[in-house]
């Protein structure tokens, strides 16, 4: 059966005008960024194949473009087109970040970082530059290494700050085993940031790390950021 046979309640992109954006499935939000199926599947339908096939849709969203070209109704054209609501999304939450008070969102630094550093199967560690209100004025991906380690050198963060003319900072880096949890090198390279900054009078807010779907840590919260 169609989709179009469908009672219009059941219609993802009607049931989005209607109910709003939060009340579809995982299916339905993937079958109205395909908008067609392939013959003798709905859209919904080869939605659901594709999020069986890649096993879940983070993972679907996180492909590179090889894997996922090779899978049955995308292609290049989907690639261009998925990147570039990825981008818009992770420019919202950047754009977010710069009107509200980002110390007091850790919650919404996470939400960002995700975007920025969350999906990638090498560590990555950035850092958040704020000024005195604790607003973004930049962020930048300083390092990157390994999939186990990532070097990152204190002066190279204090010389940026100074750059970007930050009164304060928050840390960040992923974690690609999937688990969050700061190990004693993240504490202890934490205090060793804190301490280069705090020559400069550059606060360290937070050092927030970033696991798998949607798991994240801050050393703020855990009571673990150097006095």
């Amino acid at each position: 059966m169609s989709i179009l046979d469908w009672h219009e309640n059941d219609r993802p992109r009607e049931k989005l005008l209607k109910f709003g954006a939060h009340s579809l499935t995982d299916a339905e939000l993937l079958a109205i960024f395909l908008r067609v199926g392939v013959q003798g599947k709905s859209a919904v339908e080869l939605a659901q194949d594709l999020l069986d096939h890649f096993g879940s849709l983070h993972n679907l969203l996180t492909a590179n473009q090889t894997t996922f070209c090779k899978a049955k109704g995308l292609g290049s054209a989907k690639f261009a087109q998925l990147s570039a609501v990825l981008e818009m999304s992770r420019r919202h939450f950047e754009s977010g970040l710069q009107q509200l008070d980002a110390f007091t969102s850790p919650e919404l630094v996470a939400r960002f970082l995700e975007h920025q550093i969350g999906h990638h199967h090498r560590e990555r560690f950035g850092v958040l530059f704020l000024n005195q209100q604790h607003q973004l004025i930049e962020y930048q991906t300083l390092f990157e290494g390994t999939i186990n380690q990532a070097s990152v050198h204190p002066r190279e963060i204090a010389e940026a700050a100074l750059n970007t003319h930050a009164a304060a900072v928050i840390l960040a880096h992923n974690h690609p085993s999937g688990d969050p949890s700061p190990s004693e090198a993240d504490i202890h390279l934490t205090k060793q940031i804190h301490n280069a900054l705090d020559l400069f009078d550059i606060r360290t807010l937070d050092h927030i790390i970033l696991g798998d779907t949607g798991r994240w840590s801050s050393l703020a919260q855990l009571g673990k950021m150097p006095d």
